[in-house]
């Protein structure tokens, strides 16, 4: 199941000013080198549970 979430789509994810710690997740409060899902992948052997599809702009 782990890579089935993008989360460059979810509205929690976010890119850093750290070089060493590029990706961040704002729903679980930390910063990676890897892509957050995977990380919470891999310390809880679950699929992300936070994950919410970012909202389209609408004024494109």
């Amino acid at each position: 199941m782990a890579g089935k979430i993008n989360c460059r789509n979810c509205k929690y994810h976010y890119i850093t000013w750290d070089s060493n710690m590029p990706y961040g997740c704002k729903a679980f409060g930390f910063k990676t080198r890897q892509i957050p899902s995977l990380v919470v992948f891999q310390s809880s052997g679950k699929d992300c549970q936070a994950y919410e599809q970012k909202q389209k702009d609408s004024r494109k």
